[in-house]
């Protein structure tokens, strides 16, 4: 039978150990506790698209596709946290041209005023 061959350093390490008590807490190594702390923390993060309306009022979309009404109409700051490109229309229905265009993970101010947002989940080699 051929036996393990332990590096140096991590036999020193495993000599200096003590005794783990049975029901003793696990620590585990910090990059393996951030991996695992960043899973819950993403899918708690809240909207994906997030703007301030006219109402005073902050207004989320989670997962927003194709063309949505901006409830309480838009105004000032927008967050796109999305994976694809917003596109903001001061008509309802995305109608007439579009005013403002916000790329994927950007933020910004649209002036004056949106009425509705279209996202396009297109990639840069997609775009003429």
């Amino acid at each position: 039978m051929r036996s393990m061959r332990i590096h140096p350093a991590v036999r020193g390490f495993l000599r200096a150990a003590r005794p783990v008590p049975p029901f003793a807490p696990v620590l585990l190594p910090l990059p393996l506790l951030l991996l695992v702390a960043a899973g819950p923390a993403r899918a708690a993060a809240g909207p994906d698209f997030q703007y301030l309306g006219q109402d005073d009022k902050i207004h989320g979309l989670t997962a927003p596709r194709g063309c949505v009404e901006a409830k309480g109409g838009g105004s000032r700051a927008v967050t796109n946290s999305t994976r694809g490109t917003a596109t903001f229309y001061r008509e309802p229905g995305c109608a007439g041209s579009p005013a403002a265009v916000l790329e994927p993970g950007s933020a910004g101010p649209i002036k004056p005023y949106f009425a509705s947002v279209r996202f396009s989940f297109i990639t840069t080699a997609q775009r003429p």
